[in-house]
């Protein structure tokens, strides 16, 4: 019998999570969602066979733990993680941003990143045959940033550091580890930015997202999208003022 593929997606309750977790749905894997809302999360897997409702937190070791735990018992295998959950703060420059507020980007942008790269990146080592793939969401925040914005910015920036250890580490392990920096994806989180903004923001469909994510995740593990930038085409990300 076949193997299924497996992925499981955090930060899929909504945006690009929950779109990249419907477009593998589509594509007939079998899909772990998980986030903190588990009712946000029952609606983006619309009662599907291959939708598996995860209810977690990124930023709890135990949480994490429990999660895979629940997807991928003994003797099931992982294919892929898409490390997507994340967080940004409100807007404000670096002396009126508050130490809750960047420990709470700190905890779920990166320290989540790391504690699901983690847990993947076990399985995925000890697993028979070994091996599988890690995508994290970085942003074109890793490169340039948005103003008011020094929480999101400094931990992108630490999650390209991340992409590239894991990347290196994987290699005896067959495990190929890449990194899609998106700029302005249409989600709920950046049409409430634009709403506060005095200029326009361009942006593309999610779904261009998720199918950059899916064209990542059919690739042999022997073949590795290191870096992918993706983003609206009337950004100003190229160029300077």
């Amino acid at each position: 019998m076949e193997h299924k593929r497996t992925i499981l997606v955090t930060g899929a309750s909504g945006g690009i999570g929950a779109a990249v977790a419907q477009r593998y749905l589509e594509g007939g894997w079998r899909v772990g969602l998980m986030a903190r809302r588990a009712e946000a999360l029952r609606e983006v897997a619309q009662d599907h066979p291959d939708a598996v409702v995860l209810p977690g937190d990124v930023t709890d070791e135990a949480s994490i733990a429990d999660v895979f735990d629940r997807f991928c018992p003994a003797g099931t295998r992982l294919d892929m993680l898409f490390n997507n959950a994340g967080i940004f703060s409100p807007p404000a420059d670096i002396d009126e941003m508050s130490v809750e507020d960047w420990k709470q980007a700190v905890d779920v942008n990166l320290t989540g990143m790391f504690l699901a790269a983690r847990a993947a990146f076990g399985r995925m080592k000890r697993q028979s045959p070994k091996g599988g793939r890690i995508v994290n969401n970085g942003s074109v925040s890793a490169h340039v940033p948005r103003p008011g914005a020094a929480a999101y910015t400094a931990t992108k920036h630490a999650v390209t550091g991340l992409t590239r250890q894991i990347s290196l580490d994987g290699r005896p392990h067959d495990i190929a580890c890449g990194q899609i920096d998106i700029g302005n994806a249409r989600t709920p989180l950046l049409e409430d930015l634009a709403a506060k903004s005095d200029v326009e923001i361009p942006m593309m469909d999610v779904a261009e997202v998720a199918e950059a994510v899916w064209s990542m995740g059919g690739l042999p593990v022997t073949t590795n999208v290191q870096f992918m930038t993706i983003m609206a085409t009337q950004m100003p990300y190229i160029g300077r003022g």
